[in-house]
């Protein structure tokens, strides 16, 4: 089941450890009815045809019953910004690295604080197991591993 704001709100009010999420800083112009626009943290142009890594300004904090998926906003896609590696596992915490594609006509400017990518919360079902892979505790833009 996909989290809604409500929901979503919610799970903010409550400490990491107690099964709560952190979105930090969190922004309620970010908030959608079934999403949550990151922002990126610094500035970027994304040239034509090619990958560029961007971090989040938010810090991202998963309980063990939560997964997240990204999806490039629709204002983005509409100019060719694509999303690859769209996946947040359960008991991710960190900034989130984006590797935005820029298959457009044009180069694409990302401003820091630029609502660019959507993250769906979706629950795990019977979630016990969490993240705990080289990407945990990232902090701005980490490149391959």
């Amino acid at each position: 089941m996909i989290l809604s704001s409500r929901s979503l709100r919610q799970r903010l009010e409550i400490p990491a450890g107690d099964g709560g999420v952190v979105l930090e800083p969190y922004g309620a112009e970010c908030q959608q009815p079934a999403s949550y626009d990151l922002r990126a943290a610094d500035n970027h142009i994304l040239e034509r045809g090619v990958m560029t890594l961007v971090a989040t300004m938010e810090w991202v904090e998963l309980p063990s019953d939560l997964a997240g998926t990204l999806r490039c906003r629709s204002s983005y896609a509409r100019r060719g910004v694509q999303i690859s590696g769209g996946f947040v596992d359960p008991g991710f915490r960190g900034h989130l690295t984006l590797c935005l594609v820029n298959l457009g006509e044009e180069p694409v400017m990302i401003s820091a604080g630029d609502r660019v990518i959507q993250m769906v919360f979706s629950e795990v079902s019977e979630g016990d197991e969490i993240y705990n892979g080289r990407y945990q505790d990232s902090n701005g833009v980490v490149s391959a591993r």
